[in-house]
Parts: structure tokens; sequence; C-alpha cells
């Protein structure tokens, strides 16, 4: 047997292996000794357009593939739709200086787990990647809410129009539901009794195909009814 191979030790398992893909080498090896100087963290690969990461993501498989948006021969866009479309298991974080909602909009439509703003790499980024290795998204608070909005709306159209057909009334028992207040505690809010409370519930959940309560509180989210509590 050949003596080398016997002498390499298995990958951990518990750390995150990284590709960086952007243009500029010094910020790359700023990023790779960053990364590579946390615990749980190893950068196995590195490129320097779209087209090239797309290679190093099929070639390394690598968990996070951290992906600046702005490249040479293909864009991080182009190069994260390609990645999605083969179906490759790693993660992908884009890196930008820009944080405009529509353009980070398309960065979830293109298989995306979240995006860091390159001015917040030294305070967000480690955040981020640990985020997207557990399966989680990683979004500012200021486009977090608008952006899954959006997401919903534009993908989901039969969910809008079926919220459309609750009454006001249901809607108010709907948002006072989803914050935990029991049929009681509503009932004393809209100067109604339990028993008027439990109807509309009923109602709005026929009308949404919701069975249980934990469902009505997901929609509610879903919907960004609940955005006030969340500020």
């Amino acid at each position: 047997m050949d003596q080398h191979i016997q002498q390499q030790e298995p990958i951990d398992s518990k750390i995150i292996h990284i590709v960086l893909a952007d243009d500029h080498p010094i910020l790359r090896a700023g990023l790779k000794t960053l990364l590579d100087a946390q615990p749980d963290m190893c950068v196995v690969g590195e490129a320097g357009d779209g087209a090239e990461a797309v290679q190093k993501a099929t070639q390394l498989t690598p968990d996070i593939l951290i992906m600046d948006l702005t490249m040479p021969v293909m864009d991080g866009l182009k190069a994260m739709r390609r990645i999605h479309e083969l179906n490759l298991p790693c993660k992908m974080l884009a890196l930008t200086m820009h944080a405009e909602t529509e353009y980070l909009f398309k960065v979830l439509e293109n298989g995306g787990s979240g995006y860091v703003l390159k001015q917040g790499v030294d305070t967000d980024l480690f955040e981020a990647v640990r985020a997207v290795a557990a399966g989680n998204v990683f979004l500012y608070p200021s486009a977090t809410r608008l952006l899954l909005s959006r997401y919903l709306d534009e993908n989901n159209p039969q969910e809008t129009d079926a919220y459309d057909t609750l009454s006001e009334r249901e809607k108010e028992v709907l948002k006072l539901t989803a914050e935990g207040y029991s049929s009681q505690e509503i009932a004393d809010q809209l100067y109604l009794s339990s028993k008027t409370v439990e109807t509309y519930r009923s109602r709005l959940m026929q009308k949404l195909h919701l069975h249980h309560r934990s469902e009505v509180v997901r929609y509610a989210l879903r919907r960004g009814l609940l955005r006030a509590s969340a500020e």
C-alpha cells in the first residue's frame, strides 16, 4: 500500500471547509487568513472568477462557497445559478459592497443562503459562515423582512389571494393568535366572546388551509404579520 496514503489523516467532519471566490488576490489572502485562524474553519480552495468558482465547487465539494458578486468571466450571480442548477452540495454566501434589496433578492433566487457586506467582514463573516453551514440563512435585519415578504409574495400568489379573502376581524384574530394570545385574551381585547373568537379562528384556518395553531404562527411569520414584535 502507498506509504503516503497510509499517513493521511481523516478530514475532521466538524471543520467547515470553504472556497473563496474573489477577483482581488489581496482581499482573498486577507479573508483566508481570518478564516483559517478560526478553529472550526479551513479554506480549501480559491477562485479568481465565477467560472473558476464553479469549477472549484465541483472539484472540492466545500461546505461553503464565499462568492464576490462582481467578478470577470462569469459574475457571482451567474456562478451561483450554475452551481444551484448542478445541485452541488455546497452552500453559497455572497460577498458584496452593495446592500440594495433588489440586488440581494437575486442572491436568494439563484440559490444563495445569504450575504455579507465587505465593510462588515471583520464582524459578520464568521457568524454568517457558521449560520449558513448549519443550514440557516444569513441576512442583515434591515433586509430580512422585506426580502422574505417579497420572495413569498412572488412565489406563493395563492397564499396572498387567500389572505385577501379574510375579513378584517379574521385578520385581527390571526395576528393575535400568532402572537400567542389565548382565545379568552383575544376576546377581551376585541370585546368579543371566547366562542366567537374560536369561530373566527376556525373560519380563517379553513380559508388558509391551516390545521394546527403552530401552522398559524408560521403563516403569520411568512406573511410578515409579526413585524412589529421583531423590530
